[in-house]
């Protein structure tokens, strides 16, 4: 069976999820990439954040670039994103989503800001057709690799990593 999660979540709701749990994800989700997250994580450093025209509080992030394509996941794993997720989650991101193994240093410090990681097969056509709405709302210079909020309806994910517990492994 699939639990629906609805963006922006709540924390309880995130911390209900288990490794390996089947979900639908609806609502506003952030998309974002090599180039843009590290520039959210400074503005969470920094705290240029609080002035933004977007909130990250409850969010979820997808690793991806937004084209007239459409949208695919890309390596969570590489350093520019796994390197964010951390800052990413204690600004009040409460999922990632993408593919690819992570860190067991990455696992344990999204159980220790309450946030969890999912994966998505790589299914462009599919995840299009269940987009709604796209704009970009930060760093529109980066063209596809800008931060976008996407509204979605019952995208298809597996929680890969949640509690510090992750399906590729010991933690």
């Amino acid at each position: 069976m699939e639990k629906r999660i609805i963006f922006p979540a709540g924390e309880e709701e995130i911390l209900s999820l288990a490794k390996g749990d089947r979900i639908l994800i609806s609502g506003r989700i952030f998309c974002g990439r090599d180039a843009v997250l590290p520039r959210i994580a400074d503005m969470i450093r920094d705290g240029s954040i609080d002035s933004a025209p977007f909130s990250l509080e409850g969010g979820l992030i997808f690793h991806t670039a937004v084209s007239r394509a459409g949208v695919g996941p890309t390596s969570s794993n590489k350093y520019e994103i796994e390197s964010t997720m951390e800052v990413l989650s204690e600004g009040g991101i409460r999922m990632h989503l993408g593919k690819g193994a992570l860190k067991a240093e990455t696992a344990r410090a999204l159980a220790r800001n309450h946030a969890v990681y999912a994966v998505i097969p790589p299914v462009t056509a599919l995840l299009n057709s269940k987009t709604i709405s796209r704009k970009a709302v930060a760093f529109p210079e980066l063209g596809m690799e800008a931060l976008y909020e996407l509204e979605v309806e019952d995208y298809p994910a597996v929680i890969a990593i949640a509690n510090g517990e992750s399906i590729y492994g010991e933690v």
